[in-house]
């Protein structure tokens, strides 16, 4: 029979037992979570909670007890200020494990534990989820439950649908809106040669007239050159005669 033989040996001396409790208790205060055989998980919680509880009441006597343990002052600090705030209402258990499965290399049982009060999310794929569904979780023995489950996952759907119509509404406006600008400057477009034309048949009469005033007094001088020519004639013929 196993009298007074509670604990686990882990392989080890007493003192190699207990450096190796002492290291995984101060790196599981430093990181809230560690990840560990199920073994030594098992035998830390029985070592670790009794050190945490301490941390309950902050006194001189306490802390030395609890350095005794763990051979570390900056793990005994963390404990006292950021760890006994979160437990102070806690009246036991502040640790849990959570089994992993079995190590690639030995097949080794592997479990993570934790401090409850800093992690309320159980792991993905840990073997107590409770995400998973059983065969008796569908609507056959509810009766009218299931009926009444299904009317709110119609309206959700309906829900989440009418966002979708909102945007898609809104994605053919927006090329409409685009376009419509677009057909706004065509026409400006047609309008700026339209103006250019206009503006060239109005300076070319400009252009002509001006080309014909300046050719009228040419035309007007020469017939004045005429007869100034006809006359210093008529009057040589008239010295000739005489």
């Amino acid at each position: 029979m196993r009298h007074q033989k509670k604990g686990f040996k882990l392989g080890r001396t007493a003192s190699h037992r207990k450096a190796t409790l002492a290291a995984l208790s101060t790196a599981l205060i430093r990181h809230k979570r560690i990840t560990t055989t199920l073994t030594k998980a098992k035998a830390l919680r029985q070592f670790a909670e009794p050190v945490i509880n301490r941390a309950k009441e902050d006194s001189m006597h306490n802390r030395r007890e609890v350095f005794r343990r763990l051979q570390d002052k900056h793990a005994v600090t963390e404990l006292f200020t950021e760890i006994a705030d979160k437990i102070k209402d806690r009246p036991g258990g502040y640790l849990r494990i959570v089994k992993l499965g079995q190590r690639a290399g030995d097949s080794a049982e592997m479990a993570m534990i934790e401090f409850v009060d800093f992690n309320d999310v159980k792991p993905f794929g840990s073997s107590n989820d409770s995400s998973k569904k059983t065969r008796r979780s569908g609507g056959r023995r509810s009766g009218g439950s299931g009926k009444a489950a299904a009317a709110p996952a119609s309206e959700v759907g309906a829900a989440d649908e009418a966002p979708v119509a909102e945007e898609v509404a809104a994605t053919e406006e927006a090329p409409a809106a685009e376009e419509a600008p677009a057909a706004e400057e065509a026409p400006a477009a047609e309008e700026a040669p339209a103006a250019e034309e206009a503006a060239a048949t109005e300076e070319a009469p400009v252009a002509e007239e001006a080309a014909a005033t300046e050719e009228a007094p040419a035309a007007e001088v020469a017939p004045a050159a005429e007869e100034a020519a006809d006359d210093s004639d008529s009057e040589e013929k008239k010295d000739a005669d005489a």
